[in-house]
């Protein structure tokens, strides 16, 4: 019978000890036990789990240099998911959030069963599942999903928390996409799937008066959805601004939710912004990358109190974004954001 090998690690300033296992990364060691550091890609891509090794032995893993330089690397910054223990150790969080440890949910792995594929647009599909144990999460989160065949894609719960024994998901389609493909070439109502999770940090924080904004793109949809429709559900009562960049009116859906919803909510608006609309007599609407439709609008009303904003989607698209909200005044600790960088295969 092997050994399970043990090591301890204490994350500092927060002071938080745990347990991780040969062979585990820390990050996904702070998974298990419920403790919800920050992080991104979880595969060493996009830097939001670098951390500053204090004390102890490690082993990092292949990483992207982007994420984690050499001289960073030399000078002992690790990340925290792609670290490995061999010794006990001691850590600096470079990036906490005190909000998040307080409402961190252990990740689990659940099965679930495929209810409903539906498509969209050409290239978004909404996938449906069915879970068989309930499941908790905050409003903005994401799992993995492995279907069979074994490839395994992070997707953003597109509905509110509460109904957590169905869960559904607003997906891109590529064309050569190794599970979105298979949404239209292969997955039916009835497959089994795996799901692990919970896991973002980009959820929505409640208790709070200000101005909401939520911005994205493409599938980005799916996690400002989860967070606009836990709003609406808390009977909170804040201005909402959803910012939604598309190409051509053809991208564009549930407009007739959003409509319904504008009834429901005193100050509630939904702003979508097309890329490629020049040739668009019908459109009425903005125009433009979305970035450059919310530093128009932001200029042009002033939003009143402490403004919360999350982004959602491509890395190009947060990053064009993140200094139009540091311009507008809107306070860093208060930008919540999950870019969704490209699988690794």
């Amino acid at each position: 019978m092997s050994v399970i090998v043990t090591y301890k690690v204490r994350l500092e300033p927060v002071g938080i000890e745990m347990d991780v296992e040969e062979g585990e990364t820390v990050l996904d060691a702070a998974f298990r036990q419920g403790i919800a550091l920050m992080h991104g890609c979880k595969e060493g891509q996009c830097s939001a789990c670098k951390s500053l090794l204090l004390e102890g032995d490690i082993e990092l893993l292949k990483h992207s240099t982007f994420a984690l330089p050499d001289y960073e690397r030399e000078s002992g910054h690790i990340l925290l998911c792609k670290t490995h223990a061999y010794s006990d150790l001691s850590i600096e969080l470079l990036n906490y959030d005190e909000d998040l440890l307080r409402r961190a949910i252990p990740v689990k792995t659940y099965d679930g069963v495929i209810t409903r594929i539906r498509r969209l647009t050409h290239d978004i599909r909404q996938l449906d599942v069915a879970m068989e144990t309930p499941l908790q999460f905050w409003a903005g989160q994401y799992m993995d999903i492995t279907i069979p065949g074994g490839v395994t894609r992070a997707f953003s719960m597109a509905n509110a928390p509460g109904a957590e024994t169905e869960l559904s998901f607003i997906i891109k389609k590529y064309p050569h996409g190794a599970f979105s493909a298979a949404l239209d070439e292969g997955l039916r109502r009835g497959d089994r799937l795996s799901l692990k999770g919970p896991y973002g940090t980009c959820f929505r924080r409640d208790g709070r008066p200000g101005p909401l904004l939520l911005i994205g793109g493409g599938s980005g949809m799916s996690p400002l959805r989860s967070i606009l429709l836990d709003h609406v559900a808390s009977g909170e009562q804040r201005p909402v601004r959803f910012f939604y960049g598309a190409r051509t009116q053809a991208d564009l859906f549930n407009l007739d939710e959003f409509a319904a919803i504008a009834k429901k909510l005193p100050d509630f608006e939904f702003i979508p912004a097309l890329s490629m609309a020049d040739d668009d007599t019908m459109w009425l609407g903005a125009r433009g990358y979305i970035h450059d439709v919310l530093a128009r609008r932001l200029r042009a009303e002033a939003l009143a109190g402490e403004i919360d904003a999350y982004s959602c989607g491509p890395p190009p698209m947060i990053d064009a974004i993140l200094p139009v909200l540091q311009m507008a005044g809107v306070e860093p600790d208060h930008i919540y954001f999950d870019k969704f960088t490209p699988a690794v295969r």
